[in-house]
């Protein structure tokens, strides 16, 4: 009786366990969709996003890409999605980063340059978890307003 009790504890933990540590659907690697894209003129492109999991319960996001004038970045943010604003590091037009989990598939994100906002959106992953939508605003480095629509696909 007493190994009977055991195991079902056990279980029970184990599935506990389970359900506190189920992953997020931003969660992955995402490549970037040109063809489904609206990207805004002039501006650099993630090509790959990677979120994983990092010590402290926090995120880590890497991007890949591009900027404006073609040359490769690599940009790394680590934080967590709490409305707090973490570094960035490898990134010219912003050096920090603000997420915010409006739910369980979309996610409120701030980037700035100095303290000052250089554009905000929204991160939404399709109930299906196949697909991403990364929707942006803001103003350039000249002044100029711009808004980028990046549609991602997951790996």
């Amino acid at each position: 009786m007493n190994t009977r009790k055991m195991l079902v504890t056990l279980a029970l933990c184990l599935t506990a366990t389970a359900l506190c540590f189920a992953t997020s659907p931003q969660m992955g690697t995402w490549r970037l969709n040109e063809a489904k894209s609206k990207l805004a003129a002039g501006m650099g492109k993630n090509t790959t996003v990677m979120y994983t999991a990092a010590k402290k319960d926090m995120t880590e996001v890497t991007v890949d890409g591009v900027d404006k004038d073609g040359k490769a970045i690599h940009t790394v943010w680590t934080g967590k999605f709490d409305g707090k604003v973490y570094p960035v590091k490898g990134n010219g037009t912003y050096d920090q980063v603000m997420y915010k989990m409006v739910n369980d598939n979309t996610n409120d994100i701030t980037a700035m340059k100095d303290g000052k906002m250089a554009w905000s959106g929204t991160i939404t992953v399709a109930k299906d978890g196949k697909s991403r939508v990364v929707a942006i605003h803001g103003t350039d480095a000249s002044g100029k307003k711009f808004k980028s629509t990046a549609v991602y696909d997951k790996q």
